[in-house]
């Protein structure tokens, strides 16, 4: 995990000098693991995000527009009683551990000013944010661990404990003297490496790997092998080493780590940041688009691909049934046949043969020994009749099936491009009105509708796009004129675009520009870009 202690060292004073006097004006949580600080900061308004699972523990400021659930977490009424209105009074990391505390002057009851503490412990996947008051003892949490008696516990009512150093030393402390006595005691076995891991607190297996390329020019060795003079000047060039935003890259150009040195292990150029904020947002913002996506559809992606198959299967089967409807003709010419030759059979025949009429040659036409020929008869003739209905009744169904095939089709790309919370919400009430879920309570959600997807094109057309089924009628039916121009994918699921020309004809081309390099300090446009691919 490249989020060390001393990566977090210099993000601390960033946030401190940033967060001076900031005032929180707005609480949000996007998920379970996350929360969104809206925060007015001397250089303006901005958004504080705070925690983040699945190993991306942070602290920064972000771009990203936070998701606001119509019903809010416990946790999160919980930190806006307590925390909204409050002013940040100091930004500190205890010892040189994981660790951020926000110290805040909060309202309290009656506006009564009170000492507030937001305690962020950012271990990979066991991160937790941690409400306090003023005399350390816990308000609630993010996650509740351990029990009463136990040593370590985060639960409400408890005084908050950090966690327990492992026995490290602070590298930034030691002297050089210190730093040699330390290695020459080490066990020479060991791999550098894990004695760097080891040995100091706040390092990163990125940055012991980092420091193992300058000190062995590569993979690692065992402390013995290592030459003395290396390893300490690669330990003293990390001390004295300023620290800023870096972010490395491969030789394919594809980001891979951040961190507060240049790290070169990965083949390609590192390249430097604006911010530490700013180079964290954009490096997990890519990582965790995904994830938010599915953990947004995760609940209506299961049960519409569950129904989807469903109408697959019942589809299949209705088709197979459909062609067995296609043997009609054969009873019918066997019900013909048997009676134009009733003077030939009696009852308690098994089969006979009969000149074909219909194929020519001879037929072997089976009969029931227990009924009539008159009876026989009878049956083939049923059978073709329900043969023939089933036909109907059966065409009917597939198209019925196929059409909601379809529909259930064109949801599941829907979810795949959702990118907020209301646009989840708009297919997740769409779904309610056609009865594909059914809604927990009478109560209807009250959804903000987003509006579809607006672009301008390089000539200045306004370019609309939907982004469900409800808002394609919208933008078809009811919002467009008749000068514009609407666009679909031919026999495939997706968007319908309106073009607003007022009559015109755009080009056949847009004004050709070079695709520009999206900066590490910028996060990415959450909404797709609107490409030409030929002439409209």
């Amino acid at each position: 995990m490249a989020l060390d202690g001393n990566f977090l060292r210099a993000l601390c004073r960033e946030l401190a000098e940033n967060l001076a006097g900031a005032k929180i004006e707005k609480v949000n949580q996007p998920s379970r693991n996350e929360i969104v600080l809206s925060v007015k900061t001397a250089s303006g308004r901005r958004e504080l995000y705070l925690g983040g699972g699945n190993g991306g523990a942070r602290v920064c400021f972000t771009a990203m527009e936070p998701d606001r659930p119509a019903q809010p977490p416990m946790f999160c009424m919980l930190l806006r009683k307590h925390l909204v209105g409050a002013r940040v009074l100091e930004v500190s990391q205890p010892g040189g551990d994981r660790i951020l505390r926000l110290d805040l002057d909060a309202p309290g009851t009656f506006g009564l000013g009170e000492r507030r503490s937001l305690i962020c412990e950012l271990f990979g996947r066991s991160a937790n944010i941690i409400l306090t008051d003023g005399d350390d003892i816990i308000t609630d949490c993010l996650y509740r661990t351990g029990g009463i008696d136990e040593k370590r516990a985060v639960l409400p009512g408890m005084r908050y404990r950090p966690p327990e150093m492992r026995g490290k030393r602070d590298l930034f402390a030691l002297g050089g003297e210190d730093i040699a006595a330390l290695l020459d005691a080490a066990d020479s076995d060991m791999l550098f490496d894990k004695w760097i891991l080891d040995s100091f607190e706040g390092v990163s297996p990125l940055v012991s790997r980092e420091l193992c390329l300058r000190a062995c020019g590569g993979v690692s060795e065992p402390v013995y092998s290592v030459a003395r003079d290396r390893a300490l000047e690669a330990l003293e060039y990390l001390r004295s080493a300023s620290p800023q935003p870096w972010a490395a890259y491969d030789e394919a150009g594809q980001l891979r780590e951040f961190s507060y040195i240049p790290v070169f292990q990965y083949g390609g150029a590192p390249e430097r940041a604006e911010s530490f904020s700013s180079l964290l947002d954009s490096f997990w913002s890519e990582r965790t688009e995904e994830e938010r996506r599915r953990r947004r559809t995760g609940d209506i992606l299961k049960t519409v691909k569950t129904l989807r198959d469903r109408v697959e299967r019942r589809l299949g089967n209705q088709r197979r049934e459909l062609l067995e409807t296609e043997k009609r003709e054969y009873y019918r010419q066997c019900g013909d046949l048997i009676t134009s030759n009733l003077y030939r059979l009696r009852k308690g025949e098994t089969a006979f043969e009969a000149e074909d009429w219909f194929m020519g040659g001879v037929r072997q036409i089976t009969l029931d020994p227990l009924k009539t020929p008159q009876e026989n008869a009878a049956r083939y003739y049923k059978e073709y009749s329900r043969l023939k209905s089933a036909e109907g009744h059966l065409m009917g169904e597939i198209d019925r099936g196929e059409k909601e095939l379809a529909y259930l089709e064109s949801v599941l790309e829907e979810l795949s491009r959702a990118d907020s919370f209301r646009a989840v919400s708009e297919i997740r009430e769409e779904l309610y009105e056609s009865g594909i879920l059914r809604r927990e309570g009478k109560k209807r959600e009250k959804i903000r509708p987003e509006g579809p997807l607006q672009f301008t094109s390089t000539e200045g057309y306004a370019i609309r796009v939907g982004r469900n089924n409800l808002q394609n009628d919208e933008l078809t039916f009811r919002s467009s004129a008749k000068t514009d121009i609407w666009l679909h994918a031919l026999k495939s699921h997706g968007s319908h675009v309106i073009i607003s020309c007022a009559g015109a004809q755009p080009g056949e081309r847009p004004t050709p520009r070079p695709p520009p390099r999206r900066p590490i300090t910028a996060r990415p446009g959450r909404a797709a870009r609107c490409l030409w691919t030929g002439p409209w």
